[in-house]
């Protein structure tokens, strides 16, 4: 159905709880109490979204995201009372496009879906974006203007104007650009985002779309 949404959580009455405001909201929940079978039924019913507890009898939340990231890029939000940056960080590394933690209200439960859906369905075309990246040529023009970037500085702008709105960490940026293994700091990538940070701003400093997220990373917002 178009708006499906599959609950993973063994709460039984937070579970029901989520199911009721997102039915009240307008979609189609479905309840998973344990993790076991989450994999095989995302492949045979193909939800619009999924909510996913990270603890959970079976298997955890953390393996059947990375499972379920093999086949579909169906959206995730990750739901966790472990809080501490780690967890957060791993989640969005496997795939996750947002987390909740506990406690939370359902409001925000369905405000939270409602924006991952909204973001992951827009369509994105970096030709008709203000940015616009000429791979060949390694060429990027900002509201018209060409943006004096070097080779590295390229490369990790393409990887996220590829897949905008997605968050990417540093270690998945570093993996991405230096695919020898060299051995960098993570501060490395800092430098890299604040110098074309600034040089887009030389252009126009009104419209920032590189984002950091705290805890997680970087992302592209066209």
């Amino acid at each position: 159905m178009d708006k499906q949404i599959l609950v993973v959580e063994d709460e039984v009455k937070l579970a029901q709880l989520m199911a009721d405001y997102l039915q009240h909201a307008g979609f189609n929940p479905f309840i998973l109490n344990e993790g076991t079978h989450a994999v095989s039924w995302v492949k045979t019913n193909q939800p619009q979204l999924i909510l996913l507890d990270l603890m959970l009898p079976g298997m955890d939340g953390i393996e059947i995201c990375k499972q379920i990231r093999t086949f579909s890029n169906t959206p995730l939000i990750m739901v966790t009372a472990r809080i501490d940056e780690i967890d957060r960080l791993l989640g969005l590394e496997l795939g996750a496009d947002d987390y909740i933690c506990k406690p939370f209200s359902p409001r925000e439960v369905v405000a939270r879906v409602k924006a991952v859906l909204r973001r992951t369905s827009e369509p994105f075309s970096p030709e008709s974006a203000l940015l616009h990246l000429d791979k060949h040529q390694l060429r990027a023009t900002f509201f018209g203007e060409h943006v004096p970037l070097t080779a590295i500085e390229f490369q990790l702008l393409a990887i996220l104007v590829d897949y905008p709105h997605r968050i990417f960490s540093r270690s998945q940026l570093m993996d991405k650009i230096y695919q020898d293994h060299r051995i960098v700091s993570e501060r490395t990538i800092d430098s890299h985002i604040k110098k074309i940070r600034k040089k887009l701003a030389t252009i126009n400093n009104s419209q920032e779309v590189i984002h950091s997220v705290y805890g997680a990373g970087y992302k592209f917002e066209g």
